[in-house]
């Protein structure tokens, strides 16, 4: 109750404020953790506000965050959940574990809802498995959000989480390493694919810097959780901590939390960092027992020469750390991005709070790897978008059970695979809602 009473009293302390003529401002754009270690403050308490206080020279015609298009307003109804999440330690208890307690929120998709949609897709008006893998695509949906129909997974964001890669000295890219940062602000500028995409299917796009190697500078609509400048080279040491790993994950977390709260009903995943197929095989390989030569890619669209080195690479990585699949966080650590880590954080943030999941490429189904070997049931959330034509990605998609909605022989990453595939999921949510039964439209039945 502490957070409840906290944040009661920054009301009745604002209402005072307005009371007596002065300001009163709500500070958004922080880090908690900064801020608690720049005061000095005891590390187990939690800042519920950020308030400036003082006389008002002005106000603006309309708020600041509108003016910067920093969000779409919403509608209330989309920020009203009936279950709550999250759980912050009070003083004297065990510190905060947002990953164990998202872990333990995931649960399978449920029996009752999910033997009510094969029902109702048996006597809707259509030869039963006429709409073939859209039907199972539907029961899903309906199992995760225990209900049937289940709720149109609109509206929809892809989450882009950027980083940089140690291993990009290895020479297994043409691409220099700042085309990341580049990226970054071509996202944020509105011109890259996933930028078109996203705008032709109705989503939201959320940029995440959670590696990216330069200083990238604050922009309305990036939200700087780094957790270090780029990872370590992986054919030299360990990608990262493991610290690292599992901040990077809470990154994840915290974004599907933040995305889930803001009212989205479906999550995209999306990836840049120059150099991460390499992580994204040596990941894939690990989890599916391939040969680094099955799972090892083109990327960008890479040589010969450059193949067989990048190759060579993951092989070394992997005799370097001789990584064990049954510890995930540890294989993440030594041969993972910190997108990657971001990602398993966003499924498994996803699936802790039964929203569907929609899975991009081969750096999405290396995570989904990672994430499956944390909790299985995160598999309940996750909808594979497409199939890349990189090889790894099939042999993901392969050991996870997963079959793609679209197969365009995609390679960008950026979440524009998934971005495609969201108009089919949602259209055969909308198809249970809105297809009428035998019955109910007087169809004679066979």
């Amino acid at each position: 109750m502490a957070p409840y009473s906290a944040a009661l009293a920054v009301e009745n302390l604002w209402l005072a404020a307005r009371a007596e003529g002065l300001g009163v401002g709500w500070v958004s754009f922080f880090d908690e953790r900064e801020m608690v270690s720049a005061l000095g403050l005891p590390e187990h308490l939690e800042v519920i506000a950020y308030l400036c206080v003082g006389y008002v020279d002005e106000f603006p015609d309309e708020p600041e965050l509108l003016q910067a298009g920093w969000s779409k307003r919403r509608p209330l109804s989309w920020v009203v959940h009936e279950e709550t999440y999250g759980r912050r330690a009070l003083p004297g208890e065990e510190p905060h574990d947002l990953l164990a307690e998202t872990v333990a929120q995931i649960r399978p998709l449920d029996a009752k809802a999910l033997g009510e949609a094969w029902e109702r897709q048996k006597r809707m008006t259509k030869p039963a498995g006429a709409l073939g893998m859209l039907e199972i695509i539907s029961a899903q949906l309906s199992g995760l959000s225990r209900q049937c129909p289940p709720p149109i997974p609109e509206p929809a964001a892809v989450a882009i989480f950027a980083g940089d890669h140690g291993v990009h000295a290895q020479g297994v890219t043409p691409w220099p390493q700042e085309v990341t940062a580049q990226m970054v602000a071509n996202f944020l500028g509105g011109g890259a694919v996933c930028n078109a995409f996203a705008t032709q299917v109705g989503a939201e796009v959320c940029i995440v810097d959670v590696g990216v190697a330069a200083d990238l500078p604050a922009t309305p609509g990036l939200l700087p959780r780094k957790v270090r400048a780029g990872t370590s080279d992986l054919t030299t040491g360990p990608a990262m901590t493991r610290e690292e790993a599992k901040q990077a994950i809470e990154v994840g977390i915290e974004t599907a939390r933040d995305l889930v709260a803001a009212g989205n009903k479906a999550l995209l995943t999306g990836e840049m960092g120059i150099a991460n197929t390499t992580a994204s095989a040596a990941l894939i390989s690990v989890f599916t027992g391939a040969d680094p030569a099955e799972v090892t890619g083109r990327g960008t669209g890479i040589n010969d020469e450059t193949l067989a080195r990048k190759t060579e690479v993951v092989r070394r990585a992997l005799e370097l750390h001789q990584p064990d699949p049954a510890d995930p966080i540890g294989v993440l650590a030594a041969i993972g991005g910190f997108e990657h880590a971001a990602i398993v954080g966003l499924l498994l943030g996803g699936a802790s709070l039964r929203t569907p999941v929609i899975l991009d490429g081969v750096s999405a189904g290396a995570a989904a790897l990672v994430a499956r070997a944390i909790a299985p049931e995160v598999l309940a959330a996750c909808i594979a978008g497409h199939r890349s034509a990189e090889p790894g990605h099939v042999a993901a998609l392969n050991k996870l059970g997963l079959r793609p909605l679209v197969d365009l022989d995609l390679r960008l990453g950026e979440g524009t695979g998934a971005l495609l595939a969201l108009p089919l999921v949602q259209s055969t949510a909308r198809a249970m809602h809105e297809v009428a039964t035998f019955d109910s439209a007087g169809v004679t039945e066979k």
